[in-house]
């Protein structure tokens, strides 16, 4: 059979329990050739797939059944010479060049080869294969085509891991602008879905992270989904059989791969043991398996990242907090003013309707609004009678001190600490210190500042004063809204005041 010609080949169809999966389009204007084409190609299995071959018996038709169908054809066997002398070469430079689909293959045979010398077809209308019918017996025909879906298929191959890596490029930047852990554990839940192309509800994931010198059982869960999910807030714990699985890679300290399950293992360079547990109700592909072998690397650095990122914040949160309380020292002040502050602008900031990033920003500010203090003499500072015209001028001149010695540095933190100094004295009338701003001339930041120092201290102990009462408080805002504050700032804060008065509570002073 291998030796005979296609036109004396005859093979019987058979039954059998392979699946249609490879379209095939051949376009011939000869009905024999149809019928010869099919009968030899009826048994071809490739990939655990069958073929499910079509006709046309012109170009132009061929072309109808690409424009409206919806099956992707993997291979076109085209005859070059139909309704006009090279319909099969213009049928092949509309695919390559009017659909731009370069996935095809497209391998042309034809009777008359002297009308399309075979050198320049393959060079010019970028075919993948080329015969004459005249030599092209069943077993050519037949390696053709395996040819043209090994071809296919690989390009496929290729086209999920293009964009499986860039739907992970993608997954890597919303890690990157996850700003707390819970929001990256819903990142990852959220992505690993996004790479392996499935309904988040249809995987099942967990991440993990151990410190290099914790036991096996003692890991902290970044991210768990579960049949029936459980909220980031709450104690999340793992199934025995997923809790197994994890203890295994931990204990041999490499990824493991299972047709059901995948397990990613890295560490970083701070030793930090990372696993990504990923199952789904089907056999995982081994393309999948790769894609989720890159991923897995990502959170373990992303994670490694946002925990720096945690250490950095918190340590210029903490200076923060120790600068501006070395500046309530100097003043005999020995309380948490500046915690209270810090936290209560946070507070009033969110409810202005400030995002997560700028209410962040002006917690980690506000505490350095007085650190010009530094450069008032003691005399002024300290003196417990009311000061007089030329010490009030002295006192005055620690809001411009304060922005001279924040402002010398690009550190967005400080850079907005310089603000907060220079205004947290100015009046939403105008008739503040030491630039006499107005209204929203006066930026959001030191205008929540301004309001919530002079909350917390009017309900202080001070040197000179007792803490005013709840009312009396209450009252003094009222009569200066409008005039030292913002109007909408002040309704907030009153609006909310139990939840303000609970954060000295929980920063008391400590004389």
């Amino acid at each position: 059979m291998n030796d005979t010609f296609l036109f004396a080949d005859d093979m019987p169809e058979e039954e059998d329990s392979f699946d249609y999966k490879w379209n095939v389009l051949v376009i011939d204007d000869e009905p024999e050739i149809h019928n010869i084409t099919k009968i030899v190609l009826n048994d071809l299995v490739f990939d655990d797939g069958r073929l499910a071959l079509h006709s046309a018996y012109t170009a132009t038709e061929a072309k109808n059944i690409i424009s409206n169908s919806q099956h992707d054809f993997a291979v076109a066997i085209v005859d070059v010479v139909m309704e006009t002398v090279h319909a099969g070469l213009d049928f092949v430079k509309w695919v390559r060049e009017d659909l731009n689909n370069h996935k095809i293959r497209l391998f042309l045979r034809t009777g008359q080869p002297g009308e399309a010398p075979e050198e320049s077809v393959i060079r010019e209308y970028d075919i993948n294969d080329y015969k004459n019918k005249t030599e092209l017996t069943a077993l050519r025909l037949k390696t053709s085509v395996y040819s043209a879906l090994r071809g296919y298929r690989d390009i496929l191959t290729i086209e999920k891991h293009r964009i499986g890596l860039e739907k992970i490029i993608a997954a890597s930047s919303e890690f990157i602008e996850c700003d707390t852990l819970p929001q990256f554990g819903s990142a990852i839940l959220k992505q690993v879905a996004v790479v392996l192309g499935i309904e988040e509800e249809a995987v099942i994931c967990c991440a993990v992270a151990k410190d290099a010198n914790n036991n096996l059982s003692n890991v902290h869960i970044l991210a768990l989904n579960q049949p029936q999910p459980v909220e980031m807030e709450t104690s999340l714990s793992l199934s025995s059989e997923v809790n197994a699985r994890i203890k295994r890679a931990l204990a041999l300290k490499h990824s493991i791969y299972e047709e059901d399950y995948f397990i990613g293992y890295f560490t970083t360079k701070r030793n930090t043991e990372n696993v990504l547990y990923v199952a789904q109700n089907k056999q995982l592909e081994p393309m999948q398996h790769r894609l989720l072998e890159f991923f897995a690397h990502n959170i373990a650095v992303a994670h490694e990242n946002l925990k720096l990122r945690d250490v950095i914040k918190d340590s210029q949160k903490e200076l923060s907090y120790i600068i501006g309380e070395a500046v309530e020292m100097r003043s005999k002040e020995t309380g948490s003013h500046v915690k209270r502050v810090a936290q209560t602008s946070y507070m009033l900031a969110k409810l202005y309707g400030l995002d997560d990033f700028d209410s962040e920003m002006i917690k980690l500010a506000s505490p350095l609004h007085d650190v010009g203090k530094v450069g008032i003499p003691d005399y002024v500072l300290n003196k417990p009678d009311k000061l007089d015209s030329l010490e009030w001028e002295v006192m005055q001149t620690h809001a411009q001190i304060g922005f001279e010695m924040l402002a010398r540095t690009d550190n967005p933190i400080l850079q907005l600490g310089a603000t907060i100094a220079r205004q947290h004295h100015e009046k939403w009338d105008g008739t503040g210190y030491p630039q006499g701003l107005q209204g929203e001339e006066i930026a959001i930041a030191g205008r929540i500042t301004a309001l919530m120092d002079v909350f917390d201290a009017l309900g202080s102990k001070r040197c000179y004063k007792k803490p005013w009462a709840n009312q009396e408080i209450i009252d003094f805002l009222n009569e200066q809204r409008g005039k030292a504050f913002e109007p909408k700032l002040v309704d907030l804060l009153l609006t909310n005041i139990s939840q303000f008065n609970q954060v000295r509570e929980q920063y008391p002073d400590k004389f």
